[in-house]
């Protein structure tokens, strides 16, 4: 076969929206329009370039390469295992795993409590599904297909219907931005855009979309890489109209009741305005729909995080540790991490996120480059990444050192000095620095061909 059929192209689409829509692209639209108000727009366009336009181009990064280590390979073969290592962390048991627990029990039942019993009924209800969770992440073959195939078009579905729900409802005229978005909407939703994990985590799932286009008996690479960039478009297509429906329903929903961008996380939005539109009701059957969706990406992940790292290290300290004993760890941590609530895990995320997204970003780039210009400049990938990760791993501390109350004066002053810093974006220049840096160093190697 030369190309996929229509119908195979859909199912190859419909599984990378799958893999890519989880509970955090549902919360994080929303919040983002309802701090944005009346400069929505604006923040979505940026949402949209960072949640959806950089994972998108990793799928076929990662395509193209042939994989994730074979693309971090390019900066050195030890920079591959730990990066990998550090996104997995991330993407599994240190906040995205904790998230699916946090988001559902806020959509689900927060809102039905009113006395001052919520620390000890989260605590109740993660103990409780993370031990299903635990269970299933045993065999999750056996549940992945059954949700897989109505989790997503129910999701899409809640969608549409809260949305056109939105038109329909009476609202107030639409608040002024408030908080970060009062200033730079679009760069601010950029930033949150990170907060999906969808660029980190499509690193994994380029070569899973090329595998899965050759098992319908496409074999030519050239072909492979057509059909990926086909199935990535189409996704993206998908995700943008949904994330334009949802950017509409956080607007809507922050003129019925305003919310404070100190404290907000996305759950909030969504359930003021299902209470508003559809009462207890409403509000039930979006919490049974997160529950069950969060669920799904929690044993999704837990599953891939425990694969990789029993596979990874195979032993600990001499001693023999399994897929199992990996599962038991990362629950536990997942457990302790959920309890901090949702609010705080998304301010501990957003540093580490700050130190990954920028050395993720300029990877992807640097791989779609590589048949004219990398390729060409082996360097380049090295010195690109290092110029990079100084900065944003600098950033990563001193908004780590925030978090917990404290300043780093000297090294805030110091980036300070950086182009778009404000912006948290002053890594761009040290990352085309590093760029000149690595052609510079091909050239005084008497431009020989790199090894590879």
């Amino acid at each position: 076969m030369q190309s996929l059929t229509l119908n195979h192209r859909n199912v190859i689409a419909v599984t990378l929206f799958s893999m890519i829509f989880g509970a955090g692209n549902l919360i994080f639209p929303p919040l983002v329009g309802a701090l944005a108000g009346t400069a929505s727009f604006a923040a979505i366009v940026g949402f949209i370039v960072s949640a959806v336009g950089l994972p998108i181009m990793a799928v076929l990064a990662v395509s193209f390469a042939g994989g994730f280590r074979q693309l971090a390979g390019r900066v050195s073969p030890k920079f591959a295992t730990i990066l990998a290592v550090v996104i997995i962390l991330t993407i599994g048991p240190l906040f995205a795993i904790p998230r699916t627990a946090s988001t559902s029990f806020e959509m689900a039942l927060v809102p039905f409590i009113h006395d001052g019993s919520q620390q000890w009924l989260q605590l109740v209800y993660s103990i409780v599904f993370f031990a299903i969770a635990l269970v299933v992440a045993q065999h999750p073959e056996k549940l992945a297909k059954i949700l897989g195939r109505f989790m997503g078009p129910l999701l899409i579905a809640m969608i549409v219907i809260l949305f056109v729900m939105c038109l329909l409802l009476p609202h107030g005229p639409i608040q002024p931005a408030k908080g970060s978005y009062a200033q730079g909407a679009m760069v601010q939703g950029f930033l949150d855009g990170y907060q999906t994990l969808d660029l980190l985590s499509t690193l994994y799932f380029g070569i899973i979309i090329s595998a899965n286009i050759r098992a319908f008996g496409v074999k030519k690479e050239s072909r492979v890489r057509r059909e990926t960039g086909i199935a990535g478009l189409a996704t993206g297509v998908m995700l943008i109209v949904v994330y334009g429906m949802l950017g509409v329903i956080g607007t809507i929903s922050g003129t019925l009741q305003p919310i404070d961008p100190a404290t907000a996380t996305g759950t909030d939005v969504l359930s003021n305005l299902t209470t508003q539109a559809f009462g207890s009701a409403g509000t039930v059957f979006v919490g049974l729909t997160f529950i069950i969706a969060c669920f799904n990406v929690c044993t999704g992940l837990l599953s891939t995080a425990s694969s990789f790292f029993s596979k990874q290290f195979p032993t600990v300290f001499g001693r023999k540790f399994s897929y199992r004993a990996w599962t038991v760890l990362f629950t536990f941590i997942a457990l302790i991490i959920s309890n901090l609530g949702l609010a705080q895990i998304i301010r501990l995320s957003m540093p580490v996120l700050e130190a990954l997204y920028p050395i993720a970003i300029v990877l992807v780039l640097l791989a779609l480059l590589e048949g004219p210009f990398t390729s060409k400049f082996r360097p380049v990938y090295l010195w690109t990444v290092v110029f990079t990760a100084i900065v944003s791993i600098s950033q990563c501390a001193v908004s780590l050192t925030a978090v917990f109350g404290g300043h780093l004066t000297w090294l805030e002053n110091l980036l300070n000095y950086l182009p778009f810093q404000q912006q948290t974006l002053g890594w761009v220049l040290p990352a085309i620095i590093g760029t000149f840096v690595g052609v510079i160093v091909q050239f005084v190697r008497g431009n020989r061909p790199v090894q590879q």
